[in-house]
């Protein structure tokens, strides 16, 4: 009988205040969706770091006949046999390098008519104005320093880059994606929050008459409270649900088909839906459990049982 009566009084809880509801279900659904979204997003950044930063290379770039005339770094003349050999030497005695690759200036020319074979200044070069590289495999990607040390400044050596500066500066653009993703998911939660508390404390309100008859007979504060505490949390569950089906839906649409980025950009190891599905039970979770603590704290003060 009791569950009953609790079961009831949510059903005219929610039907009584059906546009704050509506709001409390938005609220937490667009919540919960950016807060899934985040954590996906945290997921596929370093899904990403271990993917690339297993495969970036540093390269030495080495100092060819027309650097000899314009760039500093190449004074003394375009690289020699023997500075080749030397650098190669040196690279192969280091324990931080795990494999060497050499690229002539022919294998830099064919490579670079490969990639950039449409644009105009591709029809200008000659192979002899290409750079000659060592390509070299880190066992650590985190050791470049140790390769920039010992071989910038070198006679023969142009340059030593490193391809990981790059990827660093495109998982700082993605964190702060995340990061603005989540200042969202904030706001949006604080929101909800006060849209719960105002709803329950409405509700409560349009409920004192009913609320002081059962203090008078006795009735616990638990089973005043139940209610109200029920209603949070089923509108929280709706919005959980709804931020669920974003979720699934987004990736669905945007990965796999619609937009199809699996496809399109497949040098990106996306998350699997096993990512996607482990999150959910956490939403469901937090949707429920927010509102209804929510409730909880807003109705110990306003109806003080």
């Amino acid at each position: 009988m009791r569950a009953q009566f609790v079961l009831s009084e949510i059903g005219v809880g929610l039907r009584r205040n059906l546009t704050m509801t509506f709001a409390v279900i938005v609220s937490v659904a667009l919540s919960l969706a950016l807060f899934g979204g985040s954590l996906l997003m945290s997921d596929q950044v370093g899904a990403m770091k271990g993917y690339w930063y297993d495969k970036v290379n540093v390269s030495i770039f080495l100092c060819n006949k027309s650097d000899a005339e314009s760039d500093p770094n190449c004074a003394k003349g375009a690289v020699t046999e023997d500075q080749k050999k030397d650098i190669l030497s040196d690279l192969k005695k280091m324990s931080v390098v795990e494999t060497v690759i050499h690229e002539s200036q022919d294998e830099a020319y064919k490579h670079y008519k490969e990639q950039f074979g449409d644009s105009p200044l591709a029809a200008s070069l000659t192979p002899d104005q290409m750079q000659e590289s060592y390509r070299i495999k880190l066992k650590d990607p985190e050791k470049y320093q140790v390769i920039a040390t010992a071989f910038n400044g070198r006679d023969g050596v142009q340059s030593v880059q490193d391809q990981k500066g790059i990827l660093d500066n495109l998982f700082t653009m993605l964190n702060l994606m995340n990061r603005a993703a989540l200042g969202v998911m904030a706001l949006m939660l604080i929101v909800a929050l006060l849209l719960i508390v105002n709803t329950v404390r409405v509700s409560a309100f349009s409920r004192r008459r009913e609320t002081g008859i059962m203090r008078l007979v006795g009735a616990s504060g638990f089973y005043i409270q139940a209610p109200f505490i029920m209603e949070a949390a089923v509108a929280g569950a709706i919005g959980g649900g709804l931020a669920c089906v974003f979720l699934v839906v987004g990736r669905y649409f945007t990965v796999d088909h619609g937009m199809a980025l699996a496809t399109k950009l497949n040098l990106i190891n996306f998350v699997g839906w096993d990512a996607v599905l482990t999150k959910l039970p956490l939403i469901l979770a937090a949707s429920v459990l927010m509102p209804a603590l929510a409730a909880f704290f807003a109705l110990r003060k306003y109806l003080k049982v």
